[in-house]
């Protein structure tokens, strides 16, 4: 077994605070556990096993990835202490489910609570592992001391046999001493559990054997009547009753008097039945959930392999792959209790939506489930079964008397190829979910294998771009912004320029490179502004588009304000544009309100003309939007009444991607103010654009 003691090197450095409330835990953990166990270390010794184990589960708690392979040492560990039982483990998940959610350091990310039920059910799965092992090495370790005890046994001494019946007494295994004539002396009780009676005395062994296994006893019995070896294990069946058999392994040896000549075999049934069904219950726990009881990730990963190969090649499998909207916020509000309870409900209502298809419900890690469908004539189509999904989810259910209803976001995968991979499959999925849950929730996404090969070549240009940056292939261009109704330039936008992509701010943004090279770009941009208004060529208003990673970053104001006193750029001349999907987040909103207070111009991206992005420019100091380029394409008539809604707030337009002069022409006449576009000027190198204006 791993060393339990060790600590993921992500694990932070809890201050005082939090290494006191620690200790506290596991003093809690201690009493409470030596109450229903009994182990070999006194009251301290105790205390610093399970303070050590719960710096353990912290660390874990805290590494980045979560991995619970910790939780389930620590549950293995727990059996090697000793005596630690089933009333145990109960206490052990009770004390730990409260009381790490309850520690001050798992409180603010929403994300703890799921890796709480997470790694306290893979403590439980490896400590129900380890028991089991425990309890088939015991049964090993039982059998061995009988054969040992018998062989060095002497018969006509009174203290020889008391030993060998208080072993043979206590055993489960069946246990009979057989004369050399085939013919029972002796017979423990258990062996009469195992085949239903406990058979007399001088009844010969070969009538409690079923017939299929007689050559097989036969076989086994002639071996050790000629010694061939210390002793002889055959699987064979005996007969329990008139209809029923009893599945058994016998272990036979020889026993020898006082002078060393053989008197008697004997022999030892291990039910093989019981055995199996542990193995069974210790694989069908391996391979289920714990909290749930559903298929968990890896059965399902085996499962898939199976439905792709056998699927109607007509119709195919869907593969769902869901996510419960808003989970974290119910566990830090309410706590890791309802939200394990809410997660049995969407488990059940799951399995009971999908029990009319042939499919299989799965719960993967924290609020995540999958289900795979072997489609057929009669399976309905997935916005069908999403919507009855999400219905049956929105009834709210009663949680310690809190009324609860949740909706779920799922990435789709129809009909893959029978030839694709599980894991591949469940990329997929994964991917098509987190498009789906892209600013929004209860929403299903179906993956695309075109977007997917656009993916790949994405993160692949994300991957090489620092190196591109290095070797300056990343450079700063220029593009005018015009006012809409003269032609005139009302100012300059600087963008990153990179020929191998023309997203590339946006797939900075993926890698958290956008953060110094974000910074970069302003101090180019501003550089390039002072340097044209120093030589009197151009003095016009700059501006600067931030990504959501930018937007948010909380060294935002600290990085702007570096740079305009490295560059000597008027604060009043910077336009910093931040997208408006990002000003429900907080530190946004903060840097926003700063970034203005220091005189700089704030403009809103991607605005979409409706309720709530109106709503921001009477609560924040903005001074002009950008409508998205999708939206100027469209030239709905309905975005007119929206323009004088945002004059009369005191913020002008600025539309984004004019390419033709009828599109000019049309915003003009909707009452737009700026515009950017092909048709006003590309983005072009400085030296260019100083030409072209």
């Amino acid at each position: 077994m791993t060393n339990p003691s060790r600590r993921p090197d992500a694990a932070p450095p809890p201050d005082h605070a939090a290494v006191r409330a620690r200790e506290a835990l596991s003093r809690k953990w201690s009493y409470l556990l030596s109450s229903v166990i009994v182990v070999a270390l006194s009251r301290d010794e105790l205390d610093a096993e399970l303070g050590g184990q719960l710096g353990v589960l912290c660390a874990a708690l805290h590494s980045e990835p979560f991995d619970p392979a910790p939780f389930e040492e620590v549950g293995e560990r727990l059996v090697a202490l000793g005596y630690v039982n089933e009333p145990g483990l109960r206490r052990t998940v009770d004390v730990l489910g409260k009381g790490l959610l309850a520690l001050e350091e798992f409180q603010e990310i929403e994300h703890f609570p799921v890796r709480v039920v997470g790694g306290l059910g893979a403590l439980a799965a490896g400590f129900s592992l380890a028991r089991g092992r425990s309890i088939l090495d015991q049964q090993e370790s039982m059998q061995r001391s009988l054969l040992k005890a018998a062989r060095d046994a002497q018969w006509d001494q009174r203290q020889s046999e008391a030993k060998f019946a208080g072993i043979a007494i206590s055993s489960t295994n069946g246990i009979l001493i057989v004369g050399l004539d085939g013919r029972i002396v002796w017979a423990n009780e258990a062996i009469g559990e195992i085949i239903g009676r406990r058979p007399e005395p001088g009844v010969r062994l070969m009538e409690l054997i079923a017939p299929n296994s007689v050559v097989a006893f036969r076989e086994m019995m002639e071996k050790v009547l000629a010694e061939r070896d210390e002793f002889e294990r055959e699987p064979i069946q005996l007969l329990r009753g008139e209809d029923d058999l009893a599945k058994v392994t016998l272990t036979a040896s020889l026993l020898r008097d006082g002078d060393d000549k053989p008197s008697h075999v004997l022999v030892v049934a291990d039910d093989a039945t019981e055995l199996a069904l542990l193995q069974g219950e210790l694989r069908r726990q391996s391979l289920h959930d714990v909290l749930t009881g559903l298929p968990n990730r890896q059965f399902f990963t085996t499962h898939l392999e199976t439905v792709l190969r056998r699927a109607d090649p007509e119709f195919g499998v869907t593969l769902f792959h869901l996510d419960l909207d808003a989970f974290g916020l119910v566990c830090n509000s309410l706590g890791g209790r309802v939200g394990e309870k809410l997660l049995q409900h969407v488990a059940r209502r799951l399995r009971a939506l999908m029990s009319h298809e042939q499919a299989m419900v799965a719960r993967f890690d924290g609020d995540e489930f999958g289900i795979v469908v072997e489609n057929t004539e009669t399976t309905p189509d997935i916005a069908t079964i999403m919507t009855a999904i999400n219905a049956d989810l929105a009834e709210p259910i009663f949680v310690d008397e809190h009324g609860l209803a949740v909706s779920v976001s799922a990435g789709v995968v129809h009909r893959p190829s029978p030839d694709v991979e599980p894991t591949e499959l469940l990329r997929m999925a994964d991917l098509a979910l987190r498009q789906a849950k892209k600013d929004q929730r209860g929403q299903w996404e179906l993956f695309h294998s075109n977007q997917d090969t656009e993916r790949r070549r994405d993160h692949a240009l994300a991957v090489v771009m620092p190196g591109a940056w290095e070797q300056g292939d990343i450079g700063v261009c220029y593009q005018p912004v015009r006012v809409l109704a003269t032609g005139e330039l009302a100012g300059v936008e600087a963008v990153l320029h990179w020929d191998l992509s023309d997203r590339c701010a946006e797939l900075a943004d993926q890698t958290g490179l956008i953060l110094p090279m974000g910074e970069w770009l302003i101090r180019i941009a501003t550089g390039q502004a002072q340097w044209w208004r120093q030589r009197g060529e151009l003095d016009a208003q700059f501006g600067v588009r931030l990504t959501r990673h930018q937007a948010t970053d909380a060294d935002l104001v600290s990085r702007v304000s570096k740079v305009l006193e490295e560059t000597g750029m008027p604060h009043d001349r910077l336009t910093l544009c931040m997208p408006v999907g990002v000003l429900g987040v907080a530190d946004a909103a903060e840097n926003l309100n700063t970034l203005a207070d220091t005189g700089i111009r704030i403009a809103l991206e991607d605005f979409g003309l409706g309720p709530r992005d109106l709503a921001w420019l009477s609560e924040l100091p903005i001074v002009s939007v950008c409508v998205p380029k999708d939206l100027v394409h469209r030239q709905d008539p309905r975005s007119i009444a929206l323009v004088s809604a945002v004059h009369e707030l005191g913020v002008n337009i600025c539309v984004d991607g004019i390419e033709t002069a009828e599109q000019a022409k049309w915003w003009t006449e909707a009452g737009a103010d700026l515009a950017i576009g092909a048709h006003f000027g590309s983005p072009e190198a400085a030296g260019d654009l100083l030409k072209n204006l």
